[in-house]
């Protein structure tokens, strides 16, 4: 196989040694999402390592800081510092009911605001002390490079854990939708494209553009269709504390449920069909595969301007005819801010359980507060009689 890519030109070895690592990243990926959620978390939680080691390699390389005192032990440090923040409050937010079983949890948990301060503040007065007079602009040209760093890798892979939670749909389907959209792109520019589509990305065309929008859209659809009927993908990931582990079951909502869509006039006289049978996650797939497709790109311009304003080609080197690790996750955080927002405008509404265990939390006269308060807005809406008829 060595010798046969060997014989080919260029584009074509280029294009074979990009297809067969596609396919066992695709492979790997496939593998992962059977492992479950917790294995996807901590596989999150190293790309976002390996993002951040990349990104910071290129600063010490750029700004020549490979000497500077305490630099490289305080970038990972303040990677620890930010992390514990928000692994910490997720699992706070979402596993209630283990944090609340265990004391030490628990005390964590309670303090673990001021606990992530202070460990910033620890990290925030070593830098100031690491100050040489020499290199003072060099220094905090570092310490900018390194906070901006933190702010694009460690704040958005934190999204894409809580897109996780709520479903591993929301994280399998946008992820996906990208993943198609690039290979899509790549092929009908590859074979089509003629026009090109923006500077920064030379390569990038018009046709592989709009090919890859369409291809993205319909196999989202179809992912979606396919996904949604199983409750492993669309269910939140939950602790049970009966039986003291996580599980990913539940009655799913009526995004996942199918319902009749009544086809326009004109579909209709096409296919004969009056409605559609579809879920309606479909509907916001769509969305998703729209913006992976339109908007998603620029993540990845993005990444090609600052390359090239550092004059390098790719981040790193790890996979063979992609770069870095960076190279392939530049449009993944941009798409996960999207779908954490888009949950938070259009799906998520209030959590009737984590309502009911932040209440458990309160102290016994609170409680009590809210009882009442919460009887006096029933009787007034009508929905429970009158405190004089529970009397009679």
């Amino acid at each position: 196989c060595l010798l046969s890519l060997s014989s080919l030109g260029p584009l074509w070895k280029n294009w074979w040694v990009r297809g067969i690592l596609t396919l066992a990243m695709i492979s790997f990926f496939f593998l992962i999402i059977y492992l479950g959620p917790i294995v996807l978390m901590m596989i999150v939680l190293i790309v976002q390592i390996k993002c951040f080691q990349e990104i910071i390699t290129i600063g010490y390389s750029v700004y020549h800081s490979y000497h500077l005192p305490w630099f490289r032990t305080l970038s990972w440090y303040f990677l620890l510092c930010v992390n514990y923040f928000f692994y910490g409050e997720t699992v706070t937010d979402y596993f209630f009911t283990l944090v609340q079983r265990e004391e030490p949890l628990r005390i964590l948990s309670k303090y673990h605001r001021f606990i992530s301060f202070a460990l910033y503040l620890t990290g925030f007065c070593m830098f100031v002390l690491s100050l040489v007079k020499k290199h003072y602009r060099l220094q905090f040209y570092m310490f900018g490079w390194t906070h901006v760093t933190l702010l694009i890798v460690v704040t958005q892979s934190h999204l894409i854990i809580h897109n996780l939670f709520e479903g591993m749909i929301w994280f399998i389907v946008p992820i996906s939708s990208v993943i198609c959209n690039d290979i899509m792109a790549y092929m009908f520019g590859f074979f089509f494209g003629r026009t090109p589509l923006i500077k920064l990305s030379p390569k990038k065309t018009w046709e592989g553009f709009i090919g890859g929008l369409f291809a993205t859209i319909v196999f989202c659809a179809l992912l979606a269709y396919v996904m949604a009927g199983y409750r492993y993908f669309v269910c939140p990931v939950e602790f049970n504390n009966d039986l003291n582990s996580f599980q990913v079951d539940c009655e799913p909502s009526e995004l996942f449920q199918l319902q009749d869509y009544a086809l326009p006039s004109v579909l209709q006289s096409l296919t004969g069909w009056s409605t559609v049978k579809l879920y309606p996650f479909q509907i916001h797939s769509i969305a998703l595969s729209s913006f992976a497709s339109i908007v998603g790109p620029f993540g990845g311009f993005f990444a090609s301007g600052f390359k090239r304003a550092f004059k390098i080609k790719d981040f790193a080197n790890t996979i063979p005819g992609h770069g870095g690790i960076m190279d392939r996750f530049d449009c993944q955080y941009l798409m996960a801010t999207f779908v954490n927002v888009y949950i938070a405008s259009f799906i998520r509404g209030p959590n009737p359980t984590k309502v009911i265990q932040q209440l458990m939390a309160l102290r016994t006269d609170q409680q009590l507060h809210i009882f009442n308060a919460l009887k006096v807005h029933l009787i007034e809406k009508g929905l429970l009689p009158a405190l004089e008829e529970i009397i009679a």
